[in-house]
């Protein structure tokens, strides 16, 4: 599947893709009008060092693929996610922050499953957005109980709302991932900051001083105005999920990177979300042959 593209003068840039990895590839103007972002393509060509050159290029045809083969998914089986949300929503214990949430999740669960958590760098992908926020609660959940002074029940609330404005800062269509009009205009934290702030406006009774609280999380979440919260985390339950919300995207990073090397490779190149290369144990590779 043809995953990015490069015009240049003489050849085009493409990245092509299937759910085990993706690999650079160069191709003559001729093909242009196949390589859409999207398109199942059917190439032939050789490798130059670390690039393909293609020789050939045609549209697959529909008995030549599947298509859940050509696109990356969450490590863990949907239906298993699902269950796990449920029993986690079962152990929140303050009512409001019940009430709040089964009000969320009914206004918003087609596109909380489907959604991806990002466009490139970590869980970029159908169903993404629960399998990454599913991680940070149950993480959160964990941990809460080690530190003194942490209300369990807004961290872990926050951890499941925290990325909900990727709900409509991002597209999904045909496995191509990009920002909608909203996302480029006002960022994924002010809209997951208003759809939640519209729902709590919704629940009566709601108290403000836990309205308060749970708002600080989603706007601190990214843990700097460098990085496009418009305030840091000043809360206890607002920090905890910022690192483990970090965290998760860091160790996705690496799952996105070890599907792109090439048999025999142990270290990614120079990646922007790490900031580096990562390093992967010999033993990755027998496991991921073995499987």
């Amino acid at each position: 599947m043809v995953r990015e593209i490069e015009r240049h003068p003489d050849h085009l840039k493409l990245v092509l893709g299937d759910r085990s990895g993706s690999v650079p590839a160069v191709v003559g103007h001729a093909a242009g009008e196949l390589c859409r972002r999207g398109e199942v393509v059917f190439v032939i060509g050789r490798f130059t060092g670390a690039q393909l050159a293609i020789d050939s290029l045609r549209q697959a045809h529909d008995t030549e693929y599947a298509g859940e083969d050509l696109r990356d998914g969450p490590a863990y089986d949907l239906d298993q996610m699902e269950r796990d949300l449920r029993e986690l929503l079962a152990t929140i214990q303050n009512p409001h922050l019940r009430q709040l949430l089964g009000a969320v999740f009914a206004d918003s669960w087609a596109g909380y499953r489907d959604a991806p958590a990002g466009k490139r760098y970590h869980h970029a992908y159908r169903h993404g957005l629960l399998e990454h926020s599913l991680t940070v609660a149950q993480s959160v959940s964990a941990i809460s109980a080690m530190f003194g002074g942490i209300d369990r029940d807004v961290a872990v609330a926050g951890a499941l709302l925290h990325d909900i404005g990727k709900l409509d800062a991002y597209e999904l269509q045909g496995g191509v991932i990009s920002m909608s009009d909203q996302g480029r205009l006002h960022g994924e934290i002010p809209l997951g900051y208003y759809r939640v702030r519209r729902t709590i406006e919704r629940v009566d009774g709601f108290p403000p001083d836990l309205a308060q609280a749970l708002l600080h999380i989603i706007l601190s979440h990214h843990g700097s105005l460098e990085h496009g919260s418009p305030v840091v985390p000043c809360t206890r339950e607002a920090t905890l999920v910022h690192m483990i919300d970090n965290l998760g995207g860091r160790l996705g990073s690496f799952d996105r990177l070890e599907r792109q090397l090439r048999a025999g490779e142990q270290w990614s190149g120079w990646d922007k979300a790490l900031g580096g290369g990562a390093y992967f144990a010999p033993r990755a590779d027998s496991e991921r042959e073995a499987a």
